[in-house]
């Protein structure tokens, strides 16, 4: 089947350069602009989503993917409603906690944080303490021997480490003839854990669950169940649905809520680089205008002679719409694969460079994170090639529409 003499003439346009070059200087840089721009995008894009998946996935190895939780930080029956809540599909594990504020002291040293207690047989089904723990055990929590495990951040803030003893102060008070006394109790520190986050870090410490409800005479009671799930994007769904099938006075709520600004917060930076670096691709995709307008220029004799045999304006305009489609689709391409596939090794490339270089972007001594992650979703990619090919498109609309303006015989005159 022939192809439309437009097509036709649009990639012979495109081929046929001056002194037999592929493309033009100014067609080269147009090209290798909107390739580097989509490439830094899609990478960018991918390190954005590696570091809120490798923040999620710290966030909740030390939160729940849902929570129940008593009225007044109190839930009777707690057995039965973890086995209510375990007969829902997606519920992989349930965990049993109680939390409250306490006071730490050593030696004339105060600082307030949560105190959670835990059954670490359970808990390591619905949490990754386990792989935080820097020093000591987890399994030295005991029933009755008052260990506990403190943040690091909390470890450091109050000079304490593995094997010593703290005083644990909290809010409820004993009753006595002389007034309301503070209860104390003394807990020998059986570990130190380092999650990563601050809040976590600085401001929680973990004991037995029988000692919790000893120090805050709680009896059997517990303040409420912690829940795994398969998936832990189908939590709000879940929560909804456990809310009909759980029958007790709680309060049901799932990751995404007691962490929504944190999350929002980095999807709203992601957003924002997205639009940042949208705009370098769209100054390369613009840079087609300069390039058509001097095609233009100087096939002014050739567009003559078109509209001379025949040929229609809207021919003429699909001619160098043609021509500047190519080269961005071209610089499209070389941007996809170069972006795709220094998102794939980004793990490979950065180490390479920081050993060449000598330096090191994110310092084991300052971050946490040392290293670069990466997520590369298809979804961003399709999403890039879209916007870069739409504001490439648009940018040949302008010269190409002044090529169809050509007047024939303007243009043939000093021929």
């Amino acid at each position: 089947m022939a192809l439309p003499y437009e097509l036709l003439i649009g990639l012979r346009y495109t081929r046929a350069k001056r002194r037999n070059h592929f493309i033009s200087f100014i067609s080269l840089i147009s090209m290798l602009g909107i390739g580097l721009g989509v490439a830094a995008l899609i990478v960018v894009l991918s390190v954005m989503n590696g570091f809120q998946k490798e923040l999620r996935t710290r966030i909740l190895g030390v939160a729940s993917h849902i929570q129940i939780t008593g009225i007044n930080n109190e839930l009777p029956d707690w057995p039965r409603i973890a086995a209510e809540a375990t007969q829902h599909p997606e519920v992989r594990a349930t965990a049993p906690f109680v939390q409250s504020q306490a006071m730490f002291s050593v030696d004339g040293g105060v600082k307030g944080a949560l105190v959670r207690g835990i059954l670490p047989d359970l808990e390591d089904k619905v949490a990754d303490f386990r792989k935080t723990i820097q020093s000591g055990s987890l399994d030295d929590l005991r029933p009755g021997q008052f260990g506990i495990v403190l943040g690091a951040d909390l470890a450091r803030s109050l000079r304490v480490f593995t094997g010593d003893k703290i005083t644990v102060i909290a809010p409820q008070g004993t009753v006595t003839p002389a007034g309301v006394v503070p209860r104390l109790k003394s807990f020998r520190i059986v570990g130190i854990f380092e999650v990563g986050m601050y809040e976590y870090d600085s401001g929680l410490a973990l004991i037995h669950l029988e000692d919790a409800q000893k120090l805050y005479q709680m009896e059997d009671r517990v303040s409420g169940v912690r829940l795994k799930l398969d998936d832990l994007f189908k939590a709000p769904r879940v929560a909804r649905e456990l809310v009909r099938h759980i029958n007790a006075d709680a309060y049901i709520s799932d990751w995404t809520k007691s962490h929504a600004n944190f999350f929002r917060a980095v999807q709203i930076e992601k957003t924002m680089m997205f639009i940042i670096l949208s705009l370098i691709v769209a100054v390369a995709a613009f840079n087609l205008v300069s390039t058509l307008v001097m095609a233009v220029t100087d096939k002014q004799a050739d567009i003559a002679i078109l509209r001379t045999l025949g040929a229609r304006p809207g021919s003429i305009m699909a001619v160098f719409m043609i021509q500047g489609a190519l080269v961005g689709f071209i610089g499209l391409g070389m941007g996809i694969v170069g972006g795709v596939a220094l998102a794939l090794n980004i793990d490979v490339v950065v180490p390479v460079i920081q050993n060449l270089f000598g330096v090191q972007f994110l310092s084991k001594e300052v971050y946490y994170i040392s290293d670069l992650p990466s997520d590369l979703q298809w979804g961003d990619v399709w999403g890039v090639t879209l916007i870069a090919f739409s504001l490439s498109l648009l940018a040949t609309i302008y010269p190409s529409w002044r090529a169809s303006r050509v007047n024939p015989a303007e243009a043939l005159r000093y021929e």
